[in-house]
């Protein structure tokens, strides 16, 4: 079998190839080897250039990615691709060759992976920290070449170890998913993750939370991760060293304590709306014709609002449905404005007050009824949902309209009123996006 051992420098957050190194090797001994610098056709930020000594001028005349594709396809033909974190070297390339439209793909094999299972017990697996602990010697350290001739003779090391071959062809397994884990991810954390509904938490090497997200199925989508080309996953899956779990029973859940779990720790790879969100009403009047209007407003402006918004746009589907459901006038529900007769683009069913068909009082009826259902069912909610496990339930507590958070409740309880809720309710905060996750379940008037 022949091994193709890499090794690839590039700008930073942009990814692009600023030099790369590849010695293709046999087993035994090195046979053939190409390294060269990459003019990445963008800057080179200086950090990078502080860690590598490559800076803008070294690769102004260097080739272009494109110019040296054909000989990295040569080199690695048939061999197994090696390299210390082996996902982020690949993925660079295989990206690389994307831009050109080119497809890339070979087997892979990560000496950190290979280290952790072959030489147990070492502090740190870092390329550098490892070399020092093996008496490598690492010259050019972050230079393309120095760093693929150390990785090298660390394969060469990981060889000559006890199970070696075993080892190798458990990693070499193509239906092997461990072989796609973050290099500083043991196993054992991934193989502890459940196949279940609730949220996960990725931290680094310093224990601290990088990413959160949920899922119905935490072990699958975690594992999605790893599979992710996107820039953003690869720089998140370098630095995840644990990964950590709470169980929801229900995905609706799952995206409530994740909504709450972002908004308390802002880990650095959520995208967090900080920014206090403006609130919007529905509210009601009498015109002078006696018609009886339902409108929306600043929730801040709006001193006894029907039922509350975090965006106009929430608030304007919801009246669009009332208004269908009810038949009511879009044109005195403040849909369209500046018209004497309404023509709405969804809304056909207005009966005809604003044309003078239907008394003022059979609509100014239909508005009570609409308003008395708004205010009566969206008042106290609670929703039943699966708890963690068969002998549990959930459920989401809603009341005065307000979101008022989740608990579990083990079947064994006796609950009769929503007031027996209360030991089992873990408080959270309503919030924007809370509404839009009740909302869609609730979308059904009939259910508010």
């Amino acid at each position: 079998m022949h091994y193709t051992i890499i090794d690839v420098e590039t700008t930073g957050r942009t990814n692009r190839i600023t030099e790369i190194s590849v010695f293709k090797y046999d087993g035994k001994k090195i046979i053939d080897e190409f390294t060269s610098l990459v003019n990445p056709n963008c800057y080179i930020p200086d950090h990078i250039t502080a860690l590598t000594g490559i800076d803008n001028a070294l690769v102004v005349d260097a080739p272009e990615f494109k110019d040296i594709a054909q000989q990295i396809i040569d080199i690695t033909k048939d061999t197994v691709f090696v390299a210390h974190n082996v996902n982020f070297d690949y993925n660079v390339i295989k990206n690389e060759f994307k831009l050109l439209d080119l497809d890339f793909d070979r087997k892979k094999l990560c000496t950190v992976r290979l280290s952790r299972q072959l030489l147990p017990g070492h502090r740190s697996y870092s390329l550098g920290k490892l070399c020092t602990a093996l008496q490598i010697n690492l010259v050019d350290r972050h230079r393309a070449r120095g760093d693929a001739e150390a990785t090298v003779i660390l394969f060469q090391k990981l060889q000559e170890q006890e199970k070696a071959h075993d080892v190798f062809t458990h990693f070499l397994n193509k239906n092997n998913k461990q072989a796609t884990l973050p290099p500083n991810l043991p196993n054992q954390v991934f193989n502890t993750l459940p196949n279940a509904a609730g949220i996960y938490y990725f931290k680094n090497k310093k224990r601290q939370i990088i990413y959160i997200g949920k899922a119905k199925d935490i072990k699958k989508r975690v594992l999605s991760h790893f599979y992710s080309k996107a820039q953003k996953s690869l720089d998140m899956v370098r630095e995840t060293a644990d990964v950590d779990f709470e169980l929801s029973g229900s995905e609706l859940i799952a995206l409530l304590m994740e909504d709450a779990a972002i908004k308390h720790h802002f880990p650095q790879y959520n995208t967090v709306a900080k920014n206090t969100i403006k609130e919007f009403a529905l509210f009601s009047y009498q015109d002078r014709n006696d018609v009886m209007h339902i409108a929306i407003n600043n929730a801040k402006t709006t001193p006894n609002p029907i039922m509350t918004f975090f965006s106009l746009r929430d608030a304007r589907l919801f009246l669009e449905r009332v208004c269908e459901r009810f038949g009511l006038c879009p044109k005195f529900c403040h849909l369209q404005e500046g018209v004497t007769t309404c023509s709405h683009y969804i809304i056909k069913n207005c009966k005809g007050v604003c044309k003078g068909e239907e008394s003022v009082e059979n609509y100014n009826s239909r508005v009570t009824n609409a308003i008395c259902e708004i205010v009566t069912q969206n008042k106290d909610v609670v929703l039943k949902e699966q708890g963690r496990h068969a002998q549990e339930e959930a459920f989401v507590l809603i009341k005065n309209g307000t979101y008022l958070g989740y608990g579990f409740v083990d079947k064994s309880e006796q609950i009769s009123h929503e007031e027996a809720l209360e030991p089992f309710l873990i408080r959270q905060k309503d919030n924007n996006n809370v509404q839009k996750i009740l909302r869609t379940v609730l979308q059904d008037f009939g259910k508010l």
